[in-house]
């Protein structure tokens, strides 16, 4: 009898004839290899291989096994894809920014900037011509303390010239940032007018200069950053800045403490509302700046308040309790 030929796809696209033979020779432990003929897509993926002493006889790779190998190969081509934008940035930066004007080069409005050096050296020349204000929004980050303490200092420099030409910080953190000490201290030996405030969820990075140049992240690893200066783009940058603003809880220079509503502190609230969503612990975690442990642990007290037995019934009570419309 004829095989019908084999449509190609990819392994997350397994067909019906491969899945059904894989969980058979799973299940199995070994499959003849003409079986395979059916769905030859399995040797293809390298979910069956030939047993060492039968090569008449395929074993399946076991699903552990294979979904790891698959991983690691999507996460190397992801990380060969994201150097391929570091390497094409720094190619195009200077031809975007000079070609093919008659007159000679032309700044853009919008610049990408490659590297740590370049992006604080860009961000250090826009404050020095500031005068009026520095807004930003500063995530929870994981950085080596030699590269923090780096930043802290640059950072430091530029904001106290700008406070001593009458200009004014707003910095917005995550609420897990709150009680950071290097965080506090920042914002303790600056002089003049400078404020602080938290939310449980934020945006990316975000340096607003006098409202005229706004700098955001490049890509997910800050290896590079937009300098943008069209007036529409940083004048959404702002507004949406001003509104996070108004939502937010002090925290400096007076420090105002989120209440508590029948037993369930804000940070619970924040937690319960995106588990009311479907995310799970990991997405919360890294959604409010915290680690996986800790949001288990919110989670855990959570449950313990409301009196549930389960995940599912967690969100059920959660819902039955009214604690997030209580919260707004």
């Amino acid at each position: 009898m004829t095989v019908p030929p084999h449509a190609e796809h990819g392994v997350e696209d397994l067909c019906d004839a491969g899945t059904q033979l894989y969980e058979r020779a799973l299940a199995e432990g070994r499959i003849r290899a003409e079986d395979a003929a059916q769905a030859p897509c399995l040797l293809d993926l390298g979910l069956l291989s030939p047993a060492l002493d039968d090569p008449g006889r395929l074993e399946p790779v076991p699903p552990a096994l294979a979904l790891h190998r698959l991983l690691r190969t999507s996460a190397n081509r992801v990380a060969d894809e994201r150097e391929r934008e570091v390497r094409l940035a720094r190619t195009f930066e200077p031809l975007l920014r000079g070609a093919g004007h008659p007159d000679g080069p032309v700044e853009s409005p919008i610049r990408m900037l490659v590297g740590t050096v370049r992006i604080n050296q860009a961000i250090t020349e826009a404050m020095a011509e500031a005068t009026r204000e520095l807004l930003c929004v500063q995530p929870s980050v994981h950085r080596g303390a030699a590269r923090m303490e780096r930043a802290r200092a640059i950072s430091h420099l530029r904001d106290q010239a700008l406070l001593d030409r009458g200009g004014r910080i707003r910095t917005l953190y995550q609420h897990t940032q709150r009680h950071v000490p290097s965080v506090i201290a920042h914002h303790e030996h600056l002089t003049g007018d400078s404020e602080a405030r938290t939310l449980d969820e934020i945006t990316d990075r975000i340096i607003i200069v006098d409202r005229e140049v706004a700098f955001v992240p490049g890509d997910k690893e800050s290896a590079t950053a937009l300098e943008v200066r069209v007036p529409a783009l940083v004048t959404y940058f702002a507004t949406t800045f001003d509104r996070l603003w108004r939502l937010a809880t002090p925290m400096y220079p007076e420090a105002v403490a989120p209440p508590a509503l029948n037993g369930v502190t804000h940070r619970q609230r924040a937690i319960a509302a995106l588990l009311v969503e479907g995310h799970t612990d990991a997405v919360i975690a890294e959604r409010l700046g915290m680690n996986v442990r800790t949001a288990r642990e919110h989670i855990a007290k959570l449950s313990a308040t409301l009196g549930s037995e389960s995940r599912a019934q967690l969100g059920y009570l959660i819902g039955r309790s009214g604690i997030l419309d209580q919260g707004r």
